[in-house]
């Protein structure tokens, strides 16, 4: 090294350390957090004398001089900023009487709406037992929808005023059994499988009905099934739902597409099979309709009903989520104000 470059190194590094004394002396003095942020850029910033001496660096000995003079004051700064806020902690905490261990607010958690819960239940009960769940479109042909239904030209249901139509030969289906017909058309038996979806009819809204719900409805198609084995499937479905407490009872009645057929029916949770203005007093809530595939439906997707037998079934979410939770009209579950629903 030229004796002119060890002079200037010696230069340099005294007056590295006659800053890093007054950088240190006035960093003492720092009362607050922010004086200490004025300090920094005062000392250790883009206009400091310190950076200003690092850009104009030209030997090894001064550099590492003025980089350990910027270490040491950085890790000054830095444990003089946490001590000033630990301070300022402790203050806040003796003067504001606040407990640090008392819980937070709790935040909002949402949860799914009890018709999605139901179907979820219904889902995992079918496909327990087998089945293939389907899901069909909601825009359907009068002839899915009716036709190849078994729906006699005069039913009532083809009527525009109980089935919402978009022209003559276009319906917002009014079950989901036309998903039956597509599957029936696709698949060779033996079929199981169950259709979930929403559904529209033209029907008043009262406190167990509404123009716009959800259906499940299922389809079995296999040698030798008989009635029994439809009750079987129906109470195990139910007893999924609505557990082995409540009472189910299946009533004779007629649809155009099964023969024979019955509805089931789920005692009132509302009263108890006391009577009440929900079950109209009658202390049963019909949960849907069900009953043997008739032949003519066989016949309509070409299968021989001398070789096939089969049942079918369809009830309402909606309806089962009312009869789960005892909620004693269905529209708060189509209601915006959600105080009913929050509860689930």
């Amino acid at each position: 090294m030229k004796p002119e470059d060890s002079e200037a190194a010696t230069v340099a590094a005294v007056d590295a350390a006659a800053l890093q004394d007054e950088a240190l002396a006035a960093l003492g003095c720092a009362a607050t957090p922010a004086e200490v942020g004025e300090l920094r850029t005062r000392y250790l910033g883009r206009k400091s004398d310190l950076k200003q001496a690092l850009r104009n660096v030209r030997d090894r000995d001064t550099g590492m001089t003025l980089n350990a003079v910027r270490e040491r004051l950085e890790a000054a700064f830095a444990e003089r900023e946490a001590e000033l806020e630990r301070a300022a902690l402790d203050v806040a905490l003796a003067t504001d009487g606040f407990d640090v261990t008392l819980p937070g607010d709790e935040l909002a958690v949402g949860t799914l709406h009890p018709v999605t819960q139901v179907r979820r239940i219904v889902e995992d009960a079918f496909l327990g037992l087998g089945y293939e769940v389907r899901d069909d479109r909601e825009v359907e042909t009068v002839e899915y929808n009716f036709d190849k239904l078994g729906f006699a030209p005069t039913h009532s249901s083809r009527s525009p005023r109980d089935t919402f139509f978009l022209d003559h030969d276009t319906v917002l289906r009014t079950e989901t059994s036309p998903s039956q017909i597509h599957h029936l058309e696709s698949r060779t038996p033996p079929v199981y499988m169950v259709s979930i979806g929403r559904v529209y009819r033209r029907d008043a809204i009262t406190p167990t009905r509404f123009p716009i719900f959800h259906q499940f409805e299922g389809l079995a198609v296999d040698r030798g099934l008989t009635l029994a084995d439809l009750k079987g499937t129906l109470l195990h479905v139910m007893r999924a739902l609505f557990g082995p407490q409540r009472r189910v009872r299946f009533r004779t009645h007629f649809f155009p597409f099964t023969e024979p057929s019955m509805e089931p029916d789920v005692s009132c949770p509302i009263c108890d099979g006391a009577g009440c203005r929900t079950c109209k007093h009658s202390g049963w809530i019909e949960l849907g309709g069900s009953g043997m595939v008739d032949p003519v439906v066989f016949q309509n997707v070409g299968l021989d009903a001398e070789e096939w037998s089969g049942f079918a079934f369809g009830c309402g979410l909606e309806r089962s989520a009312q009869l789960r939770h005892g909620i004693s009209e269905i529209r708060p579950l189509w209601s915006p104000d959600l105080r009913v629903l929050r509860q689930f």
